[in-house]
């Protein structure tokens, strides 16, 4: 939301500017959740949101108390975590595979 108001101020934490910068979050948070909440290239859809989460917790917020970076880690575990387990036997990926070993 508010994309415009964001595109000048948004910090640019790893040299890219500040609007490819809020590109790329918006990629990661909003298209590579959709994927995940599907379960559809799980693995392939956590490497962008871990990213995210690792800029945003050691480089925009590194400064800042626990407090604050917080809820960045929680997210950045619960997806190394996912990562590490794969998606689940319901997931897309696995319904996919499963087809196609039969075949």
């Amino acid at each position: 939301m508010n994309f415009s108001e964001y595109l000048t101020k948004f910090a640019d934490p790893i040299g890219v500017g500040p609007a490819v910068s809020l590109q790329l979050t918006i990629f990661a948070e909003f298209f590579c959740s959709i994927l995940l909440a599907l379960g559809f290239m799980t693995r392939w859809a956590l490497i962008p949101l871990m990213i995210t989460m690792i800029v945003a917790v050691f480089i925009a917020h590194g400064g800042d108390p626990f407090g604050h970076k917080e809820v960045g880690l929680l997210y950045l575990t619960i997806f190394i975590s996912l990562f590490l387990s794969g998606p689940g036997n319901i997931s897309m990926d696995a319904q996919i595979l499963k087809k196609n070993r039969y075949r």
